[in-house]
């Protein structure tokens, strides 16, 4: 049955688009992401079109009535342009594979609408709306099944995700970003064809994986990929954390532990005014990986009990391998490792306390990580004893009022030796050198124990230090 949209919450460009290729003799709907979003009442950021036109044609119609176009995707059908402050892409009707033994997709173009929406990836995303009539196009039941909550592929899942088998891990993110299921026999086609994943570039692999862990509902979309099998080629270190479970169960479920810190992670994010603007991949990512250390270091004491002694410092390593092979850039996976490593290092403060020194090395070590390290540390806090979690949080509590109790003295963010390189130089009468590296790092630590020093004091430790050592006659 064709639905019909009232035009004004059709954006303008669409229609006046519609209204010129209809005036060319040609075709032009709507399609994909933006037709589903009109239904969940979601504003669509990308406005994506299909025709009967040829990249050719296309360029022909539009010149005249764009402000800019670019051909980059014209190989594969798509042509770019920008009208006013919109940016929007048309394409071919096509069918697109995926040999065997190929990362890349052969294309051909088509001349039917409902040929083009077969080859889509999931019936949510194979509806259309024709411009400018507004007809809705659903031949293979998209808004059936996004009234459900369900993911289906328009034709066999097996094909589909032959012809790309990155449609598995969109299928995961989907589910992740709706909160809905897949349908069974998607599952099933995604658990037999797990492996096939392995054709598809890491920088690919990488960017549905953020789009995945930064949706509405993360869990769902990595139990997915867990169950699958997928994870087991894009993130092993995830379903192997479900080994961890003894057969005495002396120690809980790290798998669910970590999917539950990420939730919980995720809750404590800020708007996007905030000091951890929502959705946090490097909080989220951070939160799902940091026991991924424990498989490596599990050891049965013989009390019965089980450690992972630094666990913290191995995970920080797995971190950096594993998105090292993902192609995540540097700053990204510095930051996650980092948080990984210092996840644990609060612990311990609710029963010794700690020092000013202790306090403001744990600032200096969190560095430009500190305000999700305080997310990070309290989301992993998932124990079921009440008393233990409120004793918990208060302690942290503390540590966070010491914290900007501190900052307000000394401006922590930004911490110091009470005298730089050249004044130390002078001071010691020495060139550079690793000397004035290790002068500095000793006034550093000095810093960090004892707070701001005068410059006459610090003058005197220097001086102190440097005969201490040799570098200067006593």
């Amino acid at each position: 049955m064709a639905h019909l949209f009232d035009s004004s919450i059709i954006d303008p460009i669409a229609l006046s688009l519609g209204e010129l290729f209809v005036r060319s003799g040609y075709e032009l709907s709507l399609v994909g992401g933006p037709v589903r979003d009109l239904f969940l009442a979601q504003k669509a950021t990308d406005l994506d079109f299909t025709t009967n036109a040829t990249p050719d044609q296309i360029l022909e119609i539009v010149d005249d009535w764009a402000d800019t176009t670019w051909e980059i995707g014209k190989e594969y059908g798509t042509i770019g342009l920008r009208k006013g402050d919109e940016t929007v892409e048309i394409t071919t009707y096509r069918a697109e594979i995926y040999r065997h033994d190929s990362r890349k997709p052969v294309v051909s173009f088509g001349d039917s609408l409902e040929d083009d929406l077969f080859r889509r990836d999931f019936t949510i995303n194979s509806m259309a709306l024709r411009l400018p009539s507004l007809e809705l196009v659903d031949p293979y039941g998209g808004f059936r099944d996004l009234r459900a909550g369900v993911i289906r592929t328009p034709g066999r899942a097996e094909d589909s995700f032959l012809d790309d088998p990155l449609r598995m891990m969109r299928a995961a993110r989907f589910a992740a970003r709706f909160d809905i299921d897949v349908a069974p026999e998607v599952f099933d086609a995604m658990t037999k064809m797990a492996q096939r994943i392995d054709m598809i570039s890491a920088e690919r692999v990488r960017d549905e994986l953020i789009k995945l862990i930064t949706a509405a509902a993360p869990r769902r979309g990595i139990d997915l990929l867990v169950d699958s099998g997928l994870a087991n080629y894009v993130l092993p270190e995830i379903p192997a954390l479900k080994l961890e479970i003894d057969e005495h169960h002396r120690h809980k479920d790290v798998y669910q532990h970590s999917l539950t810190v990420l939730e919980q992670a995720a809750a404590q994010e800020t708007d996007q005014q905030g000091a951890v603007p929502s959705p946090d991949f490097i909080l989220r990512f951070a939160a799902l990986m940091h026991d991924i250390g424990k498989p490596a270091t599990r050891k049965f004491e013989k009390n019965g009990s089980v450690s992972f002694l630094h666990h913290d410092v191995v995970g920080a390593k797995l971190v950096k391998k594993r998105m090292r092979a993902l192609r995540f850039d540097n700053d990204t996976t510095k930051a996650v490792a980092r948080l990984v490593e210092l996840h644990m290092r609060f612990y311990g403060y609710g029963d010794a306390g700690w020092s000013d020194s202790a306090v403001r090395r744990y600032v200096r070590d969190a560095g430009a990580y500190l305000e999700r390290l305080h997310r990070l540390t309290r989301a992993d806090v998932t124990t079921r004893n009440k008393r233990k979690a409120q004793r918990i949080s208060r302690a942290y509590d503390d540590l966070e009022r010491r914290i900007t109790a501190l900052a307000e003295q000394e401006e922590l963010d930004a911490i110091r030796p009470d005298l730089d390189g050249e004044q130390i130089m002078q001071i010691l009468g020495i060139s550079p050198g690793p000397v004035v590296g290790r002068a500095y790092k000793f006034l550093l630590n000095v810093r960090l124990d004892e707070g701001v020093l005068s410059e006459e004091d610090a003058r005197e430790r220097l001086l102190s230090w440097a005969k201490e050592e040799g570098i200067l006659e006593q």
